[in-house]
Order: C-alpha cells, then structure tokens, then sequence
C-alpha cells in the first residue's frame, strides 16, 4: 500500500513540544515508523502557527522550515524532502519516504510577493492560503462571519504566481467568496487539504456540495480530514464517519477527487485512528462500505500524484 496524506502539523507539535522525540519517532500522531507501519509513502507536514501568537509570521515560517529540515536530515535514511512527483518515484527508489513542505497560513508572506518565490526555493510547494484570520490574502471562514469576503487584490496576484511557479493552493480554511474567487481565476488544479462535506456536517471549515463538484470540475482533490468537528456530533472521531463524508464527496464529485489529509497532530486525541500506523482501518472500512479496489487506490495516491502532475 502507498498512501499520501494532505495535510498533518507535525512539525508544529514537535517545534513547540507537544510531541515528545524526533520525526523519526515521538510521542504524538506522525513519525517515520507509525508512516512505515501504516503504508504511507508521501507525507505533507504543515508549517503551521497562530499569527496572532508571533511577532513575525514570516520569520516564523522561516524557523519552521529550517527545522523540518533538520529533523529530515537526521533520519536522512529513512525520509527525503520532495519537490515534485518525481521525488516520489525517487523515494520509493530509495526506500525512503518522501514529504513535502506546506505553509498553513498565507500571512507568512507578510503581504509581499517576492517571498513566495523565496518560499519556493525554500522547497515549499503547497500554501493553505489562510487559517483562522484574516490576512494579506484574503479571509477564513471561521462561523460564515467573513463567507462573504473574498480574496484580495494580492491574494489574486499570489494565486496567480502560485499557479505559474509550480505551488498547490490550498482552500481549506478559506472564506465562501473566496472559494469561488480562486475556483474561478485558477486554469489548473487546485485542492482542500482538509475538508469534509458541509451537507453532511454544517460546519463552515467543510465544503458544499457545489464546491465539492468545483474542486472536482477544476481537476484538484479533497483530502478527507479526521477531527470530529468536521465529521459529526460525536466527541470521538469515527470512523463510521470518515467513510459517511467519502461517500457524499464520492457521490457528489466522483471518485477522481477523494484523497486524504488527517489532520494529524492538530487535532485531539480521540480518534478511532488514533494515528498513521492504523490507516488500515479506514481502508477495510470503506472495502466494506462497497468502495472498490481502484476506488480506494485513487483515493490512497493516484488521485493527489495526478495533481502533483499537473500542478507542480
């Protein structure tokens, strides 16, 4: 089995602690051995903060990354950091599990454009465009108070460089308004790291059935994300559940554009998967649920290795 998930924080959690050990092995949701034992073979590791909590979200960014790469380069023999879908072939050449770089936060750019060029080099090829405030770019869609605000005259300008240096934009965490300003500026694909389905769970972070059929349209995909609040009313996240929102995205967009993106590491620790080295249960789940082999497959990697294709 070779899975790729979207989206995970653990390079925050270890930064601040929250995760005892190294990338290699630790205390929290996401290490090299859990990835091994629950087959995945591509991991995008989030740098994740709260800007309200830092003096220079930029800076911030910066810390981030050179730390995860620090932690890459100490178990060197078992991760590579990749840039492109070739990189994944090269990993599993190696034997190595690869992992791309990801800002979630567009304030890390600090409102000016010659940093995402930077970040770029920087080996950063997906940037989930907002989080839970308003910035540069454009607005969250934190309690619908900003779903009818949509990206700004710079956030049009970063999407539209993103497009053209080879970066995934990521809408999960977006405003409504600016959902549809990036669906319909974009000629090529673009994704949701983390969302779920917002008929099944009315939550403002989950996607619309429209959306879901954009997402799907433009070519991109939507990683199925594993907190509770985003799969149900239950305080544990379910697995019942996480196969409940596949097959509505499933039905609504078609198998091309299910992926995944736990969340792991940023969400609580009540979760039926209760981390990368049981992602077998979801598989079993959703065979038994009437998913079909290839179903499943596009899911794991196909669907996300054709975005990175086409995107980067």
């Amino acid at each position: 089995m070779r899975c790729i998930d979207l989206h995970a924080d653990t390079i925050s959690a270890l930064m601040c602690g929250v995760s005892k050990g190294s990338l290699r092995e630790n205390t929290g949701q996401v290490d090299i051995m859990k990835l091994i034992a629950g087959g995945v073979s591509t991991q995008f590791l989030a740098c994740y903060f709260d800007k309200t909590n830092v003096d220079s979200p930029y800076q911030m960014a910066k810390n981030m990354i050179r730390f995860a790469k620090k932690e890459m380069a100490e178990c060197a023999d078992a991760v590579m950091l990749a840039r492109s879908a070739a990189d994944i072939k090269q990993a599993e050449r190696e034997g190595k599990i690869a992992a791309f770089l990801t800002i979630e936060e567009g304030g890390a750019l600090e409102g000016k454009s010659e940093r995402l060029a930077e970040f770029y080099e920087d080996g950063v090829r997906l940037i989930t465009l907002t989080w839970n405030y308003p910035n540069e770019i454009g607005y969250p869609n934190i309690g619908y108070r900003d779903a009818d605000k949509g990206l700004t005259s710079f956030g049009r300008e970063i999407v539209s460089e993103m497009e053209r240096l080879g970066m995934l934009v990521d809408v999960s965490h977006l405003s409504d308004k600016g959902f549809y300003d990036v669906a319909e500026m974009m000629t090529k694909p673009f994704i949701a790291s983390h969302s779920n389905a917002r008929s099944i769970t009315e939550h403002s972070r989950n996607l619309t059935d429209d959306m879901i059929r954009r997402v799907a349209e433009a070519g991109g995909v939507i990683g199925l994300n594993f907190a509770n609040i985003f799969l149900g009313d239950s305080p544990v996240s379910r697995i019942a559940d996480m196969v409940r929102h596949a097959r509505h995205i499933y039905e609504i967009g078609g198998r091309d554009v299910l992926a995944l993106g736990s969340d792991f590491d940023g969400i609580d620790p009540d979760v039926e998967i209760r981390d990368a080295s049981m992602l077998s249960l979801l598989w079993d789940s959703m065979a038994k649920d009437g998913f079909t082999e290839d179903d499943i497959d596009r899911m794991q990697s196909k669907n996300v290795t054709r975005v990175l294709k086409d995107c980067l």
